[in-house]
């Protein structure tokens, strides 16, 4: 709900601005006594937040308007504990193209002085340093654009209201070819790939080595424009999807692009080059839930989640004139086999629509509106900032739910005749609970994500944003692992099949969004639909001895870490076969990293599937761990085929290594 206090009708002067650094200054570090003369409007924010997004647009056109007596500070108070790095929040800045001084507020000092309880909250200061407006949520562009109209008759009557430049100075960008790309489309016909090149507002096509520009689609221009590659203008492009190739030729575009600061669907053909407008009008769609409060939400989701509603068809009909339609920033779209519809992560709104190319219907999906995280039927279902999707072979489709550092799923069952949407959770618990950890499901932590895709085995890899890293959910086990990290806040993944073609396997392309690059790594063994009897041939066999065989996996902490051995033996060894029958003894889970395996020669060759973990936090060798320490754990699978002879191998030995 957007609350609005009216101008206060008793004078108090705003608290200091205090907090660890300024940027966009030059280097210098504010006071509020500085400020001394100008309309000063605090915007408390945190880069995670859409709404935050959304005010910040909101307010440029009123800093462009009085920008000789007007001065915003962005007051960042973060949310997640990525948001507290002063280089992820510089990062933020230049990616969100902030034109104003920021003041960087990580332990929410400055948050606390003026009471603010939701993201965004804006306070208005006068001239002479009074509050005069206490805001919180989107939406109070008019209202604020009148109260600065009458801030600046009666300082300037009095004398207190001074005209001239503020103390915003740009800092320098970081951008090579790409800008904070967003997302990622391969292009199986022409080899290629599409990428949202978010930050230069244009699509880039990139050739199979994923650096050489072989075209661009869009003028660079941020704006709104329909036309050909040259005259096209985007906003903040992100999601892309590929219709199949017959209803491309139907309705006369190849790609949808998800137009995030438009508000609108786009169509591209890719023989021209040409965009067009698909769907939105241009005026961004508004639901009460934009500043909800921890408390708030919390006591929300017990009332909600208590009741009791009659199973009902999802779908929420908007109209079937879709530029007639209000969006509010779509974040990403797939193609559904199953609805036969393009699917948007309307993030701006926490739900799931989907258009339809053909009929121009635009529907909800999925999602109340509330902010939460809530499965069951579709349409009572919450999300919070759905920003990445993915469908995979049997068409259920995958939800990167940002705000919720969750994973969503959407199941369709057809119901006499018509589909039935079901929503529901594979990681993830709550608004308010994120973090790094693998393991079960149910336990396992991410935070933010803003990617998803499916893997060649049916296992869902994760760009688990705020945490630098790649992530996969197997749901087969409901087991969660870490492919990759000590990435860039990654904002999109991808299985590139061309190395298949040329007999190898497929590959994952990551699109680190802070690096300004996208990058290639190969699949883990585990995560390739692959028969077991064709990757025998493919690998060597190794030759062991049918037992004891001693099994060791060797590992040591990166420097600066240690054992977290506070609670007893930090690490494990999994050890399984494949047939079954090839292990006698020795198999299963246990602590350690040490095993003796009997194998059975009657079982004749098999493959041996190992995995070992340890868990480290940060600290020296023989020294304590700190109480707050990061911990870190580390994890590798192995699948080793193996032939059982009486003069084969008696031991085997692994190394488990850390990726940090």
């Amino acid at each position: 709900m957007t609350e609005t206090t009216t101008r206060t009708g008793y004078r108090v002067r705003g608290s200091a601005l205090t907090g660890r650094n300024w940027l966009n200054t030059g280097g210098r570090q504010l006071q509020l006594e500085d400020l001394r003369g100008k309309i000063v409007i605090l915007d408390f924010w945190t880069f995670c937040c859409i709404n935050c997004l959304h005010v910040i647009d909101e307010l440029r056109p009123l800093e462009e308007a009085y920008q000789d007596v007007l001065v915003t500070v962005g007051v960042h108070s973060p949310k997640f504990e990525h948001e507290a790095d002063p280089v992820a929040l510089a990062s933020a800045v230049e990616r969100y193209d902030i034109r104003h001084p920021v003041l960087d507020d990580p332990k929410l000092d400055t948050w606390a002085a003026y009471t603010a309880r939701a993201w965004p909250t804006l306070v208005v200061i006068d001239p002479e340093g009074y509050i005069v407006a206490h805001l919180s949520g989107e939406g109070h562009a008019g209202g604020l654009a009148s109260l600065v109209e009458e801030l600046v008759a009666e300082h300037e009557a009095k004398g207190t209201l001074h005209r001239g430049d503020g103390p915003y100075m740009a800092a320098p960008s970081t951008a090579g070819a790409l800008k904070f790309p967003g997302k990622l489309l391969a292009l199986p016909e022409a080899g290629t790939f599409l990428v949202g090149d978010t930050g230069h507002h244009r699509l880039v096509e990139l050739e199979a080595d994923l650096t050489t520009v072989r075209r661009t689609i869009g003028s660079g221009t941020k704006g709104f424009a329909d036309g050909g590659p040259t005259e096209a203008e985007f906003n903040e492009p992100q999601g892309l999807a590929l219709l199949p190739t017959a209803l491309a030729a139907e309705v006369g575009y190849d790609v949808v692009v998800a137009d995030s600061v438009n508000h609108r669907l786009r169509g591209v053909d890719l023989a021209t080059g040409r965009v067009t407008t698909l769907a939105g009008n241009g005026t961004q769609r508004l639901l009460d839930s934009g500043n909800h409060t921890r408390a708030g939400l919390q006591e929300n989701a017990r009332e909600v989640g208590a009741e009791s509603e009659a199973p009902r068809l999802t779908e929420t009909h908007l109209g079937t004139d879709a530029l007639d339609v209000s969006l509010s920033s779509p974040w990403d779209v797939v193609y559904s086999s199953v609805l036969v519809r393009v699917v948007i992560a309307m993030a701006g709104t926490h739900q799931i629509f989907s258009y339809d190319p053909r009929s121009h219907a635009v529907d909800v999906l999925a999602g109340t509106g509330l902010e939460g995280l809530l499965d069951g039927e579709a349409s009572t279902a919450w999300f919070a900032q759905p920003s990445g999707l993915a469908e995979d072979g049997d068409g259920t489709l995958w939800v990167a739910d940002s705000e919720t550092s969750a994973v969503r799923s959407l199941a369709f069952e057809e119901i006499d005749g018509r589909i039935r949407t079901r929503v529901g959770t594979a990681i993830g618990t709550g608004l308010f609970d994120f973090g790094f950890r693998d393991g079960d499901a149910e336990q396992a932590r991410l935070q933010h994500p803003l990617g998803v895709t499916a893997l060649p085995d049916g296992s869902i890899a994760i760009a688990d944003t705020y945490n630098g890293a790649v992530r996969r959910y197997d749901p087969s086990t409901r087991e969660v692992s870490t492919l990759l990290r000590g990435l860039a806040e990654p904002s999109d993944v991808l299985v590139d099949m061309g190395p298949v073609a040329d007999g190898g396997d497929p590959l994952l392309i990551v699109v680190e969004a802070n690096s300004h690059q996208l990058v290639r790594t190969p699949l883990p063994r585990q995560a390739l639909a692959v028969d077991e009897g064709a990757s025998r041939t493919q690998r060597p066999t190794t030759p062991v001895t049918e037992g004891p065989l001693a099994v060791t996996v060797r590992f040591t902490a990166p420097t600066g870490q240690k054992l977290d051995d506070r609670w007893g033996d930090p690490t494990q060894l999994k050890i399984s076969s494949s047939p079954e029958s090839l292990i006698v003894s020795g198999g299963g889970t246990s602590q350690g990293l040490t095993r003796e395996v009997v194998l059975s020669q009657e079982a004749g060759d098999g493959v041996l599937h190992i995995t070992a973990r340890a868990a480290s936090c940060d600290g020296e060798p023989g020294g304590e761990i700190p109480d707050h320490a990061a911990c870190h754990l580390y994890q590798q699978d192995w699948g080793i085929p193996v032939a059982v002879s009486g003069d084969g191998e008696s031991t085997l030995t692994l190394e488990l290594r850390g990726l940090d």
